[in-house]
């Protein structure tokens, strides 16, 4: 059973939260771009098996949490903290996939007195024209993301134009969504639902400077990455792996960025010896 909850953050505005409860060790998890919040269905028997108890908030604009335009990859870790304190949790783990990856790096950054370990699958990388940031993104991520380093006005125009390419998606990514992993529908539905404007928030919160550095992270992290991923390409697991010291990066040549997700279970594993 997850339970839900709405945090005030004392200015009007609240955050939409769940806990699967439990008094075992907490896993904060990450959600992606266009996601809303709940915890990982298809990662409940193993959390289960383990002691682990999920807990997970929609990000500002998704599902039930109020909208926050403006907002940065770092004020994640603001947002995580005031849900650890309205649920009583001191210390957790953080696990994010795709555009997860980036705000778990926030807490782990952010956060180092309370956040113990982290996971990141299929993360993208802080933008830089520093080195080929697009490099084997499919033609639709390569347009939204150009479009949202141009600026709001333009993000906004090209989003009310955009349609869906299902070759940002791989075969065996498919396949995932067909099968252990077409959760991910759940929680991509009312995600669109709701407008477009959180996830312009996102891909903005993406460009722009992150207000860290994955280098400033001292926790142990596991980034997990599909070498076909189409949508965070295997470059930006590299990238970040050579940039955080602590870091341990598992690739699989053939997964792309949802069937890679199939590894997620190991992950946990590696995430509970941690707790």
């Amino acid at each position: 059973m997850v339970n839900e909850s709405d945090v005030d953050l004392g200015d009007g505005t609240t955050l939409h939260a769940y806990d699967t409860g439990g008094t075992g060790p907490v896993v904060i998890w990450h959600h992606g771009t266009p996601n809303v919040g709940a915890p990982p269905a298809p990662l409940f028997p193993a959390a289960e098996r383990l002691g682990l108890r999920w807990v997970s908030y929609d990000r500002p604009g998704y599902g039930g949490s109020s909208p926050r335009p403006g907002r940065d990859v770092a004020s994640a870790a603001s947002d995580v903290e005031k849900v650890a304190d309205a649920l009583g949790i001191e210390q957790f783990a953080v696990f994010g996939h795709s555009g997860g990856g980036p705000h778990a790096f926030a807490c782990a950054a952010l956060l180092p007195k309370r956040v113990s370990a982290m996971v990141g699958v299929a993360s993208m990388a802080p933008y830089s024209d520093s080195w080929d940031w697009f490099a084997g993104m499919s033609a639709a991520g390569v347009g939204s993301l150009s479009a949202a380093l141009a600026g709001r006005e333009e993000k906004e125009r090209h989003e009310a134009a955009a349609e869906y390419d299902a070759e940002m998606f791989t075969p065996s990514d498919h396949a995932a969504l067909a099968g252990d992993w077409k959760w991910l529908l759940d929680v991509v539905g009312p995600a669109i639902e709701g407008g477009p404007g959180a996830l312009i928030d996102d891909d903005l919160a993406y460009v722009a400077p992150w207000g860290f550095q994955p280098s400033d992270v001292k926790a142990p992290v596991l980034l997990v990455h599909g070498g076909a991923d189409r949508i965070a390409p295997v470059g930006h697991g590299e990238w970040l792996a050579r940039q955080c010291a602590t870091a341990e990066l598992r690739v699989f040549p053939e997964d792309g960025h949802i069937s890679v997700l199939r590894h997620a279970v190991a992950a946990l594993d590696w995430l509970a010896d941690r707790l």
